[in-house]
């Protein structure tokens, strides 16, 4: 069982932090993926 008493600031903050960071990212990627998806459709369509 975890002690709560030992964890430090720097512990509480890092998480949350690496946390933002790849919700960041992943919305980056995935929104790159979708606008590529979609140009693909477009091209597609016109064709």
């Amino acid at each position: 069982m975890p002690n709560f008493g030992e964890m430090t600031s720097q512990h509480v903050l890092y998480i949350p932090a690496v946390l933002m960071i790849g919700l960041i990212v992943g919305y980056i990627l995935g929104s790159r993926a979708v606008r590529a998806e979609l140009e693909r459709h477009r091209r597609r369509m016109k064709q």
